[in-house]
């Protein structure tokens, strides 16, 4: 069995089970998967901007290596391959949280201005409009206040499923208040 420490010493990895989960072992590829999580999940919590975006980035990167081991053509790169993968999701979540949050601010300033029993009506008419999947998410997450991997698993879902409809369901109640007269400032 060879280790080897890969991407400045932070992670071990036991080449014959890279190899080994290139053939399609699964049990290879399940030993690989655990072997790999802890030092991944280290370091995106350094890359990430919060603990939900590190474990999501974990995740990805996991998904990845299932979907594409085959194609990891030098095993020494394999450690490499996976910290790319953690820092470029860090990325794109933080950029996504960019483009999200004035517009979110904004209409929560505007949501704020307005009568409270009109805004709540407003709002439990068009909560009980969205389709389940939206409804269930969006009062989990911004109700119930529950974390992602806790909604995550109440609703049988994936965490990047999970954070998927819930951007939706957000970009629905936005678009429906902002249609029924409320406004962004």
């Amino acid at each position: 069995m060879e280790t080897r420490h890969c991407h400045n010493g932070k992670m071990k990895i036991d080449t014959s089970l890279i190899e080994a989960a290139r053939q399609g072992d699964a049990r290879a590829m399940e030993q690989l998967l655990a072997q790999s999580q802890p030092d991944l999940r280290r370091f995106a919590r350094r890359s990430c901007a919060t603990s939900e975006d590190a474990d999501d980035a974990v995740q990805v990167a996991l998904w990845n290596v299932q979907r594409s081991i085959g194609s990891v053509r030098v095993v020494a790169a394999f450690a490499g391959w996976l910290f790319r993968i953690v820092e470029r999701e860090c990325y794109r979540l933080l950029r996504l949280g960019r483009k999200t949050e004035p517009l979110t601010e904004e209409l929560e300033a505007s949501l704020q201005s307005a009568s409270p029993l009109a805004l709540r009506r407003d709002l439990a008419r068009l909560l009980a409009e969205m389709p389940v999947e939206y409804r269930d998410v969006l009062v989990l997450r911004d109700v119930e206040e529950l974390t992602a991997p806790e909604a995550a698993e109440q609703l049988q879902v994936s965490v990047a499923a999970l954070k998927s409809r819930l951007h939706r369901a957000r970009a629905m109640m936005r678009e429906r208040l902002q249609a029924g007269g409320y406004q962004a400032m």
